[in-house]
């Protein structure tokens, strides 16, 4: 099996970054790269707002700073999160885009093209940027994050392990994999080390006749999810300072030093209920031979319309 699964470091790193303390930096702020990412959303992206939404005015207005999340493995995005943080709420929303999501785009001939997750291996995170603004009606999106698996191990040691409920036995073993694979994660509360953090971050299917996720890949960004929500509690205690270092040491981005103080100075004093997760709306569907997850529109306008607190009449007169 050779996904490995990120979201740990996908929705971790975007509140390590908003809590980067204030003192790192200060009198460097600027344009200065926090990281070693050779692309910038800020100059490439054709449309940082898209006019042509029914949003336009509450993307504009909102003091909003939408962080992109890539967990990239064999040139491809298994994992596409995005962090969408209000700047005067003090409140984060994570937006889940399932891997399999449908995305028809030029230059895309084959069904396996047609997958969300294929985008990045040739257009790289502005191209997968401007997919998701596309999906999310014109959502602006501002920085990006790449990040690689061994991260998690890592970050979760930094920070003493993630406590986790397992709700079933997590067991699967492909001696063919390069290396070869075991998860083997029993039942009931523990607290989860990095190498365990990476067998549930890359479990998929139960083997040997252990189950899986009811829900299939639903049901993995759910676990993932709560994955997220229980790193983020246990990393704001008082080993913060080595999991910042510990993330800011090992990932690609284009976030300039200047915008992570002014993230830093703003975040001080966020907790565990500042945060909420979801999924786009969709449903699961195959074409072409293949398994999609296809979004609803509907659906979307929904969420967005409660993400960013507008007035369904708002959205209409919009």
């Amino acid at each position: 099996m050779k996904i490995f699964f990120k979201t740990f470091v996908t929705g971790f790193l975007i509140f390590t970054i908003l809590l980067v303390p204030i003192q790192w930096g200060l009198s460097l702020a600027g344009n200065i790269r926090l990281f070693s990412g050779t692309e910038k959303l800020m100059d490439d992206m054709p449309v940082l707002v898209d006019r042509n939404s029914p949003f336009f005015e509450a993307f504009k207005d909102k003091n909003r700073v939408n962080i992109l999340v890539l967990g990239v493995n064999d040139g491809m995005t298994d994992t596409l999160m995005l962090g969408s943080y209000d700047l005067d709420a003090k409140h984060v929303d994570v937006i889940s885009i399932p891997r399999d999501t449908y995305y028809e785009r030029e230059g895309a001939d084959s069904a396996a093209e047609k997958k969300i997750n294929s985008i990045y291996s040739v257009d790289k995170a502005v191209g997968t940027a401007s997919a998701v603004s596309d999906i999310l009606m014109g959502m602006p999106i501002n920085y990006y994050v790449v990040v690689d698996y061994d991260v998690v191990k890592k970050v979760v040691n930094s920070m003493g392990g993630v406590p986790m409920n397992i709700t079933f036995h997590m067991h699967y073993n492909d001696p063919y994999d390069d290396p070869p694979l075991k998860i083997d994660i029993p039942e009931g509360y523990q607290v989860l080390d990095g190498d365990k953090a990476v067998e549930f971050l890359r479990f998929r299917k139960g083997s040997g006749g252990y189950a899986g996720y009811p829900e299939g890949d639903i049901g993995r960004i759910k676990a993932q999810q709560e994955f997220i929500k229980s790193a983020f509690r246990q990393a704001l205690g008082f080993s913060l300072p080595k999991v910042v270092k510990t993330t800011l040491d090992n990932v690609d981005s284009d976030l300039p030093l200047g915008m992570a103080t002014k993230l830093a100075a703003n975040a001080v004093g966020l907790d565990g209920e500042d945060m909420q997760t979801v999924m786009i709306p969709g449903e699961s569907g195959t074409k072409d031979g293949l398994s999609y997850w296809f979004s609803d529109e509907d659906g979307i306008e929904e969420m967005l319309t409660q993400i960013y607190q507008i007035e369904p009449d708002q959205a209409e007169a919009e």
